[in-house]
């Protein structure tokens, strides 16, 4: 068997990140419609992706295009035994980027939701992750009715 029919596993790592990179800018350009001093932070960050500083707040950038399939939402809060993601978000809003919106919505409405809705833990290992994490999986409708603005990418690109 030639070497270039080989299959190879594939580097889910890499690819989420380059993934990653090119939604957060796609969600700058929207960000900086409104505030033109907007940038992305270099480098790892915990805290967030995005900073404005006219507003000094920084934003996270999550990305779910399974939801399209599911048309549920991975709300992380656990990973490796330790509290992470919603829980230790340092971030004053999230954008979710669906494989059709962009759905910005503040952590403590994402805690609202869960609690009001007496949602579920789950626990399960994604693909590409090494470890399972404890996570909600919230229906994306009813996330969007805690959102403060949902942007339907089509209109977004008009």
């Amino acid at each position: 068997m030639a070497t270039d029919t080989l299959v190879r596993p594939t580097n889910t790592f890499k690819e989420d990140l380059r993934t990653g990179k090119i939604i957060e800018n796609d969600v700058l350009s929207i960000l900086k419609k409104k505030y033109d001093s907007a940038f992305i932070i270099g480098g790892y960050c915990k805290e967030y992706d995005i900073f404005i500083p006219e507003i000094s707040e920084g934003y996270e950038v999550k990305q779910d295009y399974k939801s399209k399939y599911t048309n549920n939402l991975v709300i992380e809060v656990a990973m490796f035994g330790k509290p992470s993601a919603l829980m230790t978000t340092k971030a004053h809003v999230w954008v979710i980027v669906t494989h059709d919106e962009y759905i910005f919505i503040k952590p403590d409405r994402i805690k609202d939701c869960i609690i009001q809705n007496a949602l579920p833990q789950l626990q399960f290992t994604s693909r590409g992750d090494t470890s399972p994490k404890k996570a909600y999986l919230i229906d994306k409708d009813l996330l969007m009715r805690y959102a403060y603005e949902v942007l339907n990418k089509e209109e977004k690109q008009q």
